[in-house]
């Protein structure tokens, strides 16, 4: 019997339809030298963003079984692809399962943000009444810059558009479906004309951030910037900064460079609103992931 390791958890009914299919599934936590002894013993293995699978893990599964890598999410930056592919293991992922939750989490941080949710809901559990206080703005008109026009950007780019959002990107990517509405521009437009901000894309390689103080300094005034991508995107101190310069009004974000986060200038300033890590948190895009891993697996073991 073929052994699947998910070792950061799996959906209830895709494990079920994995047990059904005759494989075992070992949903475990294994960490150091135990995950790397459980890796020579698996014929695949299932990571979410928790775990990272590194040259010694991908040695460790090559000296013995591993034959399948399966991120169950979008992106593929806490894998060594390249290095496991040369040491013949395929490493697959589940880009469209989760794509429309992050979505959403963007939007929700920006009408948080433009609408003061969080601080109008703690004033008025304190018995406060402050009616004249968050005057918000409306999403309606804006200027929506995405850095990233994956299926998480153009997603996002389409409900935008559906608010009557102006949208424009900036991707590296040559071979995006070409954009009706939303417009490519180079990355220092995007930066120049968006009133909100959305970082959707993968770590650099060098782990610099994408968005420091010198890409803050090119943004307008009053705009706001949104990370539910991946921690260390953004830099957290240099946004901070910006927002009680007075640079920037606000930010939210569901991905920090350290989880979880211990920057506290990060977490309590009061115009960042921030969520753990929950991109893909939905029952919704969990059983989608599920789904795509039980296909993923049934075809390629």
């Amino acid at each position: 019997m073929k052994i699947i390791l998910a070792n950061d958890g799996i959906e209830d009914q895709a494990k079920k339809a994995l047990q059904e299919a005759g494989f075992e599934v070992d949903t475990n936590k294994y960490e150091g030298e135990a995950l790397l002894q459980r890796l020579a013993e698996v014929d695949a293995v299932v990571v979410r963003s928790a775990t990272k699978l590194r040259n010694p893990e991908i040695d460790a599964g090559a000296a013995g079984n591993l034959k399948l890598i399966i991120r169950g999410g979008v992106g593929v930056d806490n894998i060594n692809v390249d290095y496991a592919e040369s040491k013949g293991i395929m490493v697959r992922n589940t880009p469209a399962a989760s794509s429309n939750a992050v979505a959403e989490l963007v939007l929700a941080h920006m009408l948080a943000n433009c609408r003061h949710i969080y601080d109008a809901t703690t004033t008025m559990r304190q018995g406060k009444w402050l009616k004249k206080e968050y005057p918000g703005c409306e999403l309606q008109g804006k200027t929506l810059g995405l850095i990233g026009y994956g299926r998480i950007g153009q997603r996002l780019g389409d409900i935008a558009i559906a608010l009557g959002m102006k949208v424009i990107f900036h991707d590296l990517q040559p071979d995006i479906p070409a954009a009706v509405i939303a417009k490519r521009k180079s990355k220092e437009e995007v930066l120049r004309e968006a009133d909100f901000l959305a970082l959707l894309i993968p770590s650099n390689v060098n782990g610099k951030p994408e968005i420091g103080a010198e890409e803050i300094a090119m943004m307008k005034k009053d705009a706001y910037i949104f990370n539910c991508a991946r921690g260390g995107i953004v830099d957290e101190d240099a946004l901070v900064d910006a927002i009680e310069a007075g640079k920037l009004r606000g930010a939210g974000g569901d991905v920090f460079a350290t989880e979880p986060p211990t920057n506290q200038r990060l977490l309590s300033c009061p115009h960042i609103t921030l969520t753990p890590h929950i991109g893909g948190a939905t029952p919704e895009a969990q059983a989608r992931i599920g789904d795509e891993i039980v296909a993923i697996v049934k075809e390629n073991l």
